[in-house]
């Protein structure tokens, strides 16, 4: 036997090893395509997500397997599911059923302590203290911060304009609020810096997960360092100044959750909990909130009965606050 006649033989072996070592998938496996190892389906997933077509891929989807189908995103195995029963089921069921659950990727970026990535007994601890902060009363002492962002925001950027690019100045308005509610920041060089970093942790959730140099998801993982750094510093300050009395827990989201921790011993987090919520909290508020604010100056553009309306409105409630005052007066 030479040597070609051996390595044929060889991999018949090998072929036949692997055939009756291999385990047999379970029979309740959805349908579907994980496709290639690591990259799965996320390629056409961004490119369906960057041309606005994310719609018309899912359809395909649907229409190709089901209601019910199986790919991979982002290095996970996922599962699709479409129609109204999908949804009922996936709202209703217990965290026994059907727990939360988010890709390696994001839990490397955002934190293992993230409240999106918690289940059970630490998930309501810690969405209890964040709950805490978005109480009305709490609200309340950051109207005079939000109402001043917003005035100095359309003095700079709206004021004497013809032509406005309002997504991107809604972005730009909903980082400088988060950064006077989350971190006590007001403008200058420490915000330009954050928002650049939080741009390209951003970029890294929706890319492939390989860690190399000059990808997407090398520069998120350096960012989210970067940011987690300036966090834990933040944290320091605020501890030394609640500690010496010369910080309000009102003043910020950090402040809050360090007074917390003292006053509600049952939903108290540790420095790495609030590192990763704090960075949580920004993902889940910068995409949204610019959106709908941009959204709602599309409608008010292009629905005059609405534009009319809301007018309407704030004359209401002026004419309301003149007499509430001079009803004062009175007394």
């Amino acid at each position: 036997m030479d040597l070609t006649d051996c390595f044929i033989f060889f991999l018949l072996l090998t072929s036949l090893y692997f055939a009756l070592t291999r385990k047999t998938p379970p029979k309740k496996h959805p349908p579907g395509s994980m496709g290639f190892p690591l990259i799965g389906q996320t390629l056409s997933f961004l490119h369906a997500m960057r041309t606005n077509s994310i719609e018309q891929w899912l359809l395909q989807r649907t229409s190709k397997y089901g209601p019910v189908s199986k790919l991979s995103l982002f290095g996970t195995p996922t599962v699709f599911v479409h129609r109204q029963s999908a949804n009922k089921f996936i709202f209703t069921c217990d965290g026994n059923v059907l727990g939360n659950h988010q890709p390696p990727s994001f839990k490397r970026i955002c934190g293992e302590r993230n409240m999106t990535a918690l289940i059970g007994d630490d998930h309501k601890r810690v969405r209890g203290a964040l709950v805490l902060f978005l109480k009305p009363e709490m609200l309340k002492q950051y109207v005079g911060k939000m109402d001043e962002e917003v005035r100095n925001h359309v003095e700079m950027h709206w004021h004497g304009n013809q032509k406005v690019m309002v997504m991107p100045l809604m972005k730009t308005l909903t980082f400088n609020i988060m950064s006077s509610l989350i971190f006590g920041i007001g403008k200058g060089e420490t915000r330009n810096n954050l928002i650049e970093l939080l741009q390209h942790m951003m970029n890294g959730l929706m890319s492939l997960p390989i860690n190399l140099p000059f990808t997407r998801f090398n520069r998120s993982l350096k960012a989210s360092a970067q940011l987690r750094a300036f966090i834990k510093n933040l944290i320091s300050e605020r501890k030394a100044a609640l500690e010496q009395r010369v910080a309000d827990t009102r003043k910020d989201l950090i402040a809050c959750l360090l007074g917390i921790g003292k006053t509600e011993p049952s939903i108290r987090m540790s420095d790495e909990e609030i590192v990763d919520n704090v960075i949580g909290v920004m993902i889940a508020g910068y995409d949204t909130s610019s959106v709908l604010i941009t959204f709602l100056v599309r409608l008010l553009g292009m629905d005059r009965s609405v534009y009319d309306k809301i007018v309407q409105g704030k004359r209401m409630i002026q004419v309301r606050n003149m007499f509430d005052y001079r009803k004062m007066g009175e007394l």
